[in-house]
């Protein structure tokens, strides 16, 4: 009599069918709860022109699945969203996992808190991981997320204007390098747990997470990271005492494109488009996304900018506002050189302000 496979059985695939989250690998997520190697989101801002009326919680969505902006199946406060589906991975495994799982959840304006968050990095972010993977999303949503025991949520302060927010999955080794990131970041933690299996990796984290003393600080750090499918990432981090716009003095001159600029415009003192030095920065003031949803820049709390020229094919997505007083502040920006996130943002830009203070129009 022929031995029938053990993978056939019925019972054993419900069985597998059933496994909780945690029992697979840690991930970013889609929308559809499927693991993928990086996603990107833009939540629309509330004023908004186009074919419907916006409620400040649509977001566009591309990810390394569908690599094209598409209007989100879900609005940003719902579970099923991809920022919902990725948190979902801690909310649900933090209590039973803790001594295998490592998390931190950082912002400069904590949820339910008077901390003085203008002392750590101007840094939103979060990341899990365990000793095989994880993944770390970057972001521009003050009070976001919530702690792990209050479960998912939106703010509502994030709903009137833009947002964006990268997501990444890396194999366990390239967290000893955003680790090392961590220390010129100096983000404000606000829940976290580094377990001692991960002391020897992640010194940093554990240190920041545990409110220790840190090493000295270095200047500045830009580290090449590779994603778990082997895109190729270059991280900048830059600590209060590089006194400079990350921008121009860093990251435009680094990367040798000049870039197209889309940060917060509602800051004391505005940067203006900059041509002194070889590559130049400019700031985008317009922008339309598909579906034809139009807005501009003063309606955006996004931090990202794009290669102007389209061959060099830069995208960064990170934490700092060109304004005089984040010159002061820690933070950064990671940047790929994607062809699919380079033509979605790149394509979403209509004006931008020249060094002599003139609109120009893409």
């Amino acid at each position: 009599m022929p031995v029938r496979s053990a993978w056939c059985h019925p019972a054993l695939l419900l069985l597998l069918s059933s496994l909780p989250l945690w029992a697979a690998e840690i991930s970013c997520r889609n929308e559809n709860g499927e693991a993928v190697d990086w996603f990107a989101l833009y939540k629309l801002p509330k004023h908004t022109t186009g074919e419907i009326a916006m409620l400040g919680l649509e977001y566009m969505y591309m990810d390394t699945l569908a690599p094209q902006w598409q209007l989100g199946k879900y609005l940003v406060n719902m579970t099923q969203g991809a920022l919902g589906q990725t948190l979902k991975q801690l909310y649900e495994t933090y209590e039973s996992q803790k001594n295998s799982i490592a998390y931190a959840i950082y912002n400069d304006e904590v949820p339910q808190s008077d901390s003085d968050g203008w002392k750590r990095g101007h840094t939103k972010g979060f990341l899990l991981l365990d000793k095989s993977q994880g993944f770390w999303v970057i972001h521009s949503v003050p009070l976001f997320p919530p702690i792990p025991e209050d479960g998912y949520g939106y703010p509502a302060t994030g709903e009137f204007y833009g947002q964006t927010a990268i997501c990444i999955t890396f194999k366990y080794d390239q967290f000893t390098e955003i680790d090392q990131q961590m220390l010129s970041y100096n983000p404000g933690i606000y829940s976290c747990s580094i377990p001692n299996i991960f002391q020897a990796d992640l010194p940093n984290l554990q240190k920041l997470c545990a409110g220790s003393r840190l090493p000295s600080v270095p200047l500045r750090h830009l580290s090449k990271l590779q994603s778990a499918h082997g895109e190729t990432f270059l991280h900048f981090a830059k600590s209060h005492l590089f006194i400079d716009d990350i921008y121009v003095a860093w990251m435009a001159q680094e990367l040798k494109t000049d870039l197209l600029a889309e940060s917060w415009q509602h800051s004391g003192q505005k940067l203006p488009s900059n041509c002194s030095l070889n590559y130049h920065v400019y700031n985008i003031n317009l922008i339309r996304m598909p579906l034809n949803f139009t807005f501009y820049s003063i309606n955006d709390h996004s931090k990202w900018a794009v290669s102007r020229e389209y061959k060099d094919q830069w995208t960064c997505i990170g934490d700092l506002n060109r304004a005089a007083e984040q010159a002061w502040r820690s933070g950064g920006f990671i940047c790929m050189q994607n062809e699919h996130i380079y033509k979605a943002f790149r394509n979403l830009i209509i004006h931008y302000d020249s060094c002599t203070d003139a609109s120009t129009v893409i």
